[in-house]
């Protein structure tokens, strides 16, 4: 790796991230709604986890807002 990046140095800019950086994932936001949601659901197999989780993901899907708040929560920038 370190040689691909030192023969790229001319256009690539690599930035070192701590090795566990949960606050930097956006992901971790949209996670902690999942887990939020279904954390009290009594499952009686695998499959109802499953839709659980999937509905919850639709749900947010369809919420822009709430997914461009996990990315602010990050305070990393989103250049178009």
């Amino acid at each position: 790796m370190r040689e691909f990046i030192d023969a790229n140095a001319e256009w690539l800019t690599v930035f070192q991230l701590p090795t566990f950086a949960p606050d930097l994932k956006p992901t971790e936001g949209v996670w902690s709604l999942v887990r939020r949601d279904i954390g009290n659901l009594a499952a009686a197999d695998l499959g109802q986890i499953t839709r659980a989780v999937k509905r919850k993901l639709k749900m947010l899907q369809y919420r822009t807002e709430v997914i461009d708040g996990c990315l602010a929560g990050t305070d990393l920038a989103l250049d178009l």
